[in-house]
């Protein structure tokens, strides 16, 4: 997997405000790649990151993580549907067009960093 791409998927999540989701495709549409492909840098290199705040489109979790992920949503006020499989996305979701801003300009800062580096 390209370094450059798990490290804009990874930025992303990381400014992801705490009480707040986004889906794996509101991080695609920012990064310019599918769901998918946020969904294995997650699974792969995201246990730095605060994956829990990632859900599918209707702000559920796969049930591999939904308990471990609940238990931090209820540390950060997210409350669970009825159905325990999520959240109201709707009610939760992080506002794209900030975290759009702050991506880009964490991502301009560590590639200046990068081009500064002997």
């Amino acid at each position: 997997m390209d370094d450059l791409l798990v490290e804009k998927v990874l930025t992303v999540v990381e400014h992801i405000p705490r009480g707040r989701v986004v889906s794996y495709g509101d991080i695609a549409g920012i990064v310019g790649i599918g769901p998918r492909q946020v969904g294995s840098v997650l699974s792969h290199h995201g246990v730095a990151v605060p994956w829990w705040r990632v859900t599918n489109h209707s702000g559920d979790h796969i049930a591999e993580i939904r308990a471990r992920a609940h238990e931090h949503w209820a540390e950060e006020g997210i409350l669970v549907k009825p159905n325990g499989l999520g959240c109201r996305i709707a009610t939760f979701r992080a506002d794209l067009d900030q975290l759009a801003t702050a991506y880009e300009i964490a991502l301009a800062t560590t590639l200046r960093q990068a081009e500064e580096e002997p």
